[in-house]
């Protein structure tokens, strides 16, 4: 059985983090290696609500924060030449990325 890469994408834009997915995907389709993914998984949302108090006598006041954590998992055969492609693609600086051998 050949070794995989699991390589996991996290970021709160979800714009970039397909950009990062199909570069990869451009890069697993031009080096002939088997890919399965980008995998959705559960996006997380983190709410801070906040009281913002009034002047003198009125309704109390919530404003509500929200930040979403979407994340992408993608699983690659570990092939020598598609990985260091890979670790030259220019990531966004609020795209995280983990890449770990299955």
């Amino acid at each position: 059985m050949p070794q995989r890469a699991r390589i996991r994408l996290s970021s709160t834009d979800y714009k970039k983090l397909e950009e990062v997915c199909s570069q990869i995907k451009k890069i697993a389709e031009k080096t002939g290696v088997r890919i399965s993914g980008p995998i959705p998984l559960p996006t997380k949302r983190l709410v801070v609500p906040a009281f913002r108090p009034t002047a003198g006598e009125g309704s109390k006041t919530w404003e509500k924060w929200e930040m979403r954590i979407h994340k992408r998992l993608i699983d690659i055969d570990a092939d020598e030449r598609a990985l260091r492609q890979m670790m030259r693609i220019q990531i966004p600086e609020n795209v995280y990325i983990e890449i770990e051998l299955v």
